[in-house]
């Protein structure tokens, strides 16, 4: 049985060894908010394409696990009224009972990985959630950059996170975590947190990173963090105080598990009057932009 559809396009890329970067779709499905939703995802893919990449996004749809969607595909699934979000452990049955979903993290690394592919992009990955230490939620993103070893371009850990812990259970699990051209932790919405990273200082040193990587058969995957833009980054003190406004009413609706996140994020929109939102879509381009060019030059032989 074959569980996966990959396009045309990706997959002569990928017999051909063009380069080619992954790119989730729970940031369509989940993450923002229309018409910002399409509007990114389609900029996101032209990043890619602009830094000399062939852009294969990951999704579910009507039961069929697809990598690199067309432009009607990419519209239907932001669009979609029974549109899931898709992490590993969901796989089977959305493809089993047709179903369709945005990918995680964590389900993109997996579908990319079974189709040859390795680097994707995203805004920030999943982490241990505040207050884990009680109920054990942690993200599966986690777990699944070991046994699906790609180099992940984001802007950090999801700030609605338990940063801290996470960054700990990166260390347990063996996966790198570097900067590019910082020296510190980027913080999604903020240009730096105060934990200290490996620096790289441009593109070339990460080429040469991830080609060691691979020499050592891709123990894991890894993780190479992009401070967001400057001039949409917040400011630590007002960030902390809408985050505690959001995380208070979280607790009050009686949000947990995976709709916390989505729902910190909408309460984060609002209250900021929609500057996270312009963040979060900047951020995510500014990413696969990064890992379109990581991409095509690692293409090209060393």
């Amino acid at each position: 049985m074959s569980v996966l559809a990959v396009s045309p396009e990706v997959a002569a890329a990928l017999a051909t060894g063009r380069p080619v970067v992954a790119l989730e779709s729970a940031i369509t499905t989940h993450g923002l908010p229309p018409p910002h939703h399409l509007e990114t995802a389609r900029a996101m893919e032209t990043a890619v394409r602009e830094a000399g990449a062939v852009p294969a996004t990951v999704a579910i749809l009507d039961g069929v696990a697809r990598v690199g969607l067309s432009a009607d595909q990419l519209r239907r699934l932001a669009d979609h009224p029974a549109r899931e979000k898709a992490s590993v452990r969901d796989l089977a049955r959305l493809v089993a009972l047709g179903g369709t979903a945005g990918t995680t993290v964590a389900a993109t690394l997996r579908i990319a990985h079974r189709a040859g592919i390795r680097v994707m992009a995203t805004g920030g990955i999943g982490g241990v959630h505040r207050g884990a230490a009680g109920d054990l939620d942690i993200s599966a993103d986690l777990a699944e950059l070991v046994r699906s070893p790609l180099v992940v371009v984001c802007s950090g850990i999801k700030a609605v996170l338990d940063v801290p812990r996470t960054l700990e259970l990166l260390e347990t699990l063996g996966i790198p975590v570097l900067g590019l051209g910082t020296d510190r932790l980027p913080g999604f919405y903020l240009r730096a947190l105060p934990h200290p990273v490996p620096r790289l200082a441009d593109p070339a040193a990460a080429v040469r990173l991830v080609r060691a990587q691979a020499a050592w058969g891709w123990p894991t995957g890894l993780l190479l963090t992009v401070p967001p833009p400057a001039d949409l980054a917040l400011d630590p003190a007002e960030f902390e105080a809408l985050l505690a406004a959001a995380l208070a009413e979280a607790r009050r609706c009686g949000v947990r598990g995976p709709e916390e996140t989505p729902f910190l994020l909408a309460q984060l929109a609002s209250a900021s009057g929609g500057r996270t939102v312009a963040l979060n879509r900047a951020l995510a381009v500014a990413n696969a932009r990064i890992a379109g060019t990581l991409a095509a030059a690692l293409a090209v032989a060393p």
